[in-house]
């Protein structure tokens, strides 16, 4: 092991602008210093140590002067000084002088003072020389009987460490620990010899747990989770003591303690895969989630309660907990709800689904009229689309739901009354019996629709699934009825020309009249300027649209008008109504169209919407079959074709999904080694605590242990030439926010190198945490030097430095490397994401950072290019395999991801097949990139740039 290597248990941070001070000017401030003065010298020295000197001089100073002193602060300092002075001598006997320092031991182990004692037993804990703690066994023992808890602890934790690394100096200690364990009352205590029982003897840690199994409950949450940890082990060890402790896991989730709760929980679902097993860890689970105010704990507590529902055994479990699971969302954090009502509908059955409707129907009423909370709105539309979800899965609760969830129409928020809109299209289309109820309710709200948006989707409703004679007559006054007085142009300005008179006689007319009738003073400006507010609030809605120049709602409108006048004539015999009907309709169009080309809207009509009008105009007029069957019957198949190719699309991912979740085993299946296993093979079965201290250290599942041959190799950077004096290379390690750099360095020289440090420096939003420790290396000798990264943002970042040394015995400069940059990946931080097409759009909108790549490739196949971006972006397509398929010589296509801090990325590539230039022309087209930071954008256009080329392998 080189020195790089050796293992150190203090870390003390150092300021780097001050000069180090001489060995002389030390050794004179510790002879002949006050207390202070010794203490800042001590502390000079302890970092000068861990900095590299060696500094032999100052030992026999120290114990001399500074050891007898009885200040606790240097006291403290001194046991930081021994743990990392050297203690041998270079053929590795120990010094003479630590000799003393023993007898020091010795006495602090039997100082009155509680701490002195503690703080030094924790100090042995850290001590590797056994000649050291012999002479000191005694004292240690004695310590286990000290009146205060804060030393009985710790010289607990002193003879387990001492007995796991030289028991001969203490073979009793199981024997010891376990008679102590019995007697002691202390909590903390307790939990010490109980952990060290399970290491060092589980027999008699098992033993002791079978004699108080019925008082565990009155344990303090600290052994307790220790005890957990033991039944765990043993049960997995040996599946026959599961009847023994099983019981004892049961009244654990019975805790004060949620963390306890929550292990106990966990536990129990790896021993028993009993409904009544699941059941309790389930309902466990959903009280923490309620009762933690955290919203991470609830997200990582709801993430386990995920875990359950993938097992197909545990799911018809879940399944009756459902209503327990909806009190969660009483939460008011998004993305816990999102969550809850996630695995809500994923646990949804004939069984429970009417309850489950009855739940969501009162938060959605909860949710009208409130605005306390930024996110009432996102999660109206999430519970509208749960619902949604729910009717089209049964469709009884359908009629249910409808009324309810249409008085959202005329909500201010245009995205939850937009989800609406598409739940009541698809309803009306799927349920035939529920079509009369629709209608009836459309129409009823249609007045108050707000947005332009949904009242052009009510009207395409209403025109298309008004069958009756009624019905169509009852469209009919609902559009004269939001459209006011026509001819609308005569109206308008007859309207001005009327408004402008009285306003100019309350002008020039008394005031005194004014003043008797309000009580107080109007003044002219206070009349003028309500006037027009006044004015606004009194048009009906489509005449305001119209008005404020939307004409894309008057093709709607006469779109809607000619369906069902055709229907009407096809409805009616008389000849005058069908004439009456059409003329109304006509005259209807004819106005609006006046309207647009008139000075009066804020901006005119379009030349595509007057081409629409007219066309509708035309119909009207000819009433041919061929026109009726367009207008009345392919529109309709055209959303029935939409709506059964997404059906489609959701059965196949269902069925992918439970494809995935039945897990069948085979009599000759392999067996799974957990030493041999890639990370993502692992399963529930394996040692949880063992996983969870790995993903503790950063060590977490990484998608490369999924291919055998991906290993470290793969990120091994070379940083400098093999004909350099120093070679180096560094293995990358990416663990969400931080990147660890190790290392290697390799002496190729017959030189000793001193002080060779390696000076790293970062471009782009990465932070150098800590700088690398200077090293000794012999000729030809190499060491690893670890350097830790942070990482704040979704962008490529760059490392790069050299490497400086000293060639011992040589008088010239300090010698230099320089390293080769390291580029960071920005795929390490890129995850694919999903989106619907609503939410993309807005985000394509808001996103203010665009990058346009060129596509310059050697791919001669649209689809291939597409699946290549998307392999080697992370990103996720978001437009469906049924669009992209086919072959027309173009291509469209939506991507989105998300980076791991929350970014979202989008991207729409537009690519074609330029046929005129052969069979074998690449690809062209671009593609463009939007993000929010200017970072990510770049960074992602990069990346495609640079991957855009298929390589032959």
């Amino acid at each position: 092991m080189t020195a790089a290597e050796n293992v150190c248990y203090t870390l003390i941070n150092v300021p780097m602008d001050s000069e180090p001070p001489s060995e002389i000017i030390l050794k004179n401030d510790l002879e002949k210093g006050d207390v202070k003065s010794k203490t800042e010298a001590l502390k000079k020295v302890i970092i000068m140590i861990l900095n590299g000197e060696k500094l032999p001089g100052l030992l026999m100073t120290i114990i001399r002067f500074v050891l007898p002193l009885q200040d606790h602060t240097i006291k403290k300092l001194l046991l930081v000084f021994w743990e990392i002075v050297p203690k041998t001598t270079p053929d590795g006997r120990l010094l003479h002088e630590m000799i003393l320092v023993c007898d020091a031991y010795r006495k602090d182990l039997q100082h009155p003072n509680e701490f002195i004692r503690g703080s030094t037993l924790r100090f042995l804990c850290k001590l590797k020389e056994a000649e050291l703690l012999e002479p000191l066994m005694p004292a240690i023992r004695a310590c286990l009987e000290h009146r205060h808890s804060y030393v009985r602890r710790n010289a607990v934790l002193a003879i387990y460490t001492i007995y796991r690394n030289f028991e001969h100096l203490i073979p009793d200690a199981p024997e010891l620990i376990h008679d102590f364990l019995v007697n002691e009352k202390d909590a903390s205590c307790k939990r010490n010899a109980f952990m060290m029982l399970i290491h060092a003897d589980q027999d008699r840690a098992l033993d002791y747990l079978s004699t108080c199994i019925d008082q565990v409950q009155t344990f303090g949450d600290i052994l307790q989770l220790v005890i957990v940890e033991l039944i765990y082990k043993v049960c997995h060890a040996n599946p026959s003591e599961r009847a023994r402790f099983i019981r004892c896991i049961y009244n654990l989730l019975q805790s004060s303690s949620p963390a306890v709760k929550y292990e106990a929980a966990g536990t129990l679902v790896t021993l028993s895969s009993a409904p009544t097993a699941i059941k309790a860890a389930a309902q466990c689970y959903i009280d923490l989630i309620i009762k933690e105010s955290d919203n991470n704990v609830k997200l990582i507590v709801l993430d386990r309660l995920i875990e359950l529902k993938e097992h197909p055994a545990h799911e018809r479990v879940l399944q009756d907990l459902v209503m327990d699971i909806l009190r969660v969302l009483s939460t008011p954090d998004l993305e816990v709800r999102k969550k809850t009502l996630q695995l809500a509908l994923d646990l949804v059955s004939s069984r429970n689904v009417e309850e489950l409707v009855i739940v969501l129907k009162k938060e959605v009423i909860k949710t009208n009229n409130v605005s306390e909370h930024e996110d009432t709105d996102k999660y109206r539309q999430l519970l509208v689309r749960t619902l949604h979800s729910c009717s089209v899965r049964f469709p009884d609760m359908a009629a249910n739901v409808i009324p309810v969830l249409m008085e959202f129409l005329s909500d201010n928020n245009e995205a939850a009354a937009a989800d609406v809109l598409e739940f009541v299209r698809e309803a009306i289309q799927r349920f035939d019996n529920l079509r009369l109820l629709i209608v009836e309710k459309m129409l009823e709200v249609f007045h108050a629709i707000k947005s332009v948006k949904i009242y052009r989707g009510a009207l395409w409703i209403l025109g298309e699934y008004c069958s009756t004679k009624e019905d169509i007559q009852s469209v009919m006054t609902e559009v004269r009825r939001s459209l006011g007085e026509i001819p609308i142009v005569e109206s308008e300005i007859k309207k001005e020309a009327g408004e402008l008179k009285p306003e100019e006689e309350i002008n020039v007319g008394p005031v005194q009249k004014l003043v008797t009738e309000m009580g107080t003073y109007a003044t002219q400006s206070a009349l003028s300027s309500s006037r027009p507010a006044k004015k606004e609030e009194d048009r009906p809605p489509l005449r305001a649209f119209l008005l404020d120049g939307d004409f894309f709602v008057a093709a709607s409108l006469a779109t809607t008008l000619t369906k069902i006048a055709l229907r009407y004539v096809a409805l009616v015999q008389e000849k005058k109504k069908q004439n009456s009907f059409i003329a109304e309709a006509m005259l209807l169009m004819a106005t609006i169209l006046h309207l647009g080309k008139s000075s009066l809207p804020k901006k005119p009509i379009t030349d595509d919407d007057v081409d629409r009008i007219s066309l509708c105009l035309k119909v009207l007029s000819e009433c041919s079959p061929l026109m009726n069957d367009i207008f009345n019957k392919e529109c309709r198949q055209s959303l029935s074709h939409m709506l059964s190719a997404k059906l489609e699309e959701e059965k196949l991912s269902q069925k992918k999904e439970s494809e995935k979740r039945n897990v069948t085993v085979q009599p000759d299946d392999p067996i799974s080694f957990m030493q041999l296993t890639a990370k993502n093979e692992i399963n529930c079965k394996e040692d949880q605590f063992q996983l969870s201290l790995l993903a503790a250290m950063g060590n977490t599942q990484r998608k490369e242990a999924a291919d055998p041959l991906a290993s470290k190799l793969n990120k091994v950077t070379q940083l400098t030439g093999f004909s350099d004096p120093v070679y180096a290379e560094a293995y990358v390690h990416v663990n969400q926010y931080d990147i660890v750099l190790d290392v290697l360095v390799v002496n190729q020289t017959s030189d000793t190198l001193q002080n060779c440090t390696l000076e790293l420096a970062t471009l782009g939003d990465l932070k150098l945490v800590e700088k690398p420790s200077p090293l000794t290396l012999a000729p030809h000798d190499f060491a690893n030097i670890k350097a830790n990264v942070k990482v704040a943002s979704t962008e490529n970042g760059i490392i790069f430095g050299n490497i400086v040394y000293d060639v011992s015995g040589a008088a010239s400069d300090r010698n230099c490397v320089v390293l080769s940059d390291i580029h960071i990946d920005i795929m390490d931080y890129i995850q694919p994401a999903s989106c619907t097409d609503a939410e993309f759009r807005q985000m394509w909108a808001e996103f203010e950072w665009e990058n346009k790549v060129t596509v310059n490739t050697n791919i001669i196949d649209l689809n291939e290019y597409l699946h290549h971006i998307l392999k080697s972006t992370n990103m996720k397509c978001l437009t469906p395999e049924k669009a992209l398929s086919g072959y027309c010589g173009f291509m469209a296509a939506n991507l989105y991801a998300r980076s791991i801090f929350g970014e979202d990325a989008l991207a729409n590539v537009s690519i074609e097949k330029p046929i005129h230039l052969g069979p074998e022309a690449p690809v062209t087209g671009h593609i463009r990139i939007r993000a929010k930071s200017q970072g990510m954008a770049l960074s992602l256009g990069d990346k495609i740039n640079l991957s855009q080329k298929k390589t032959n392998v």
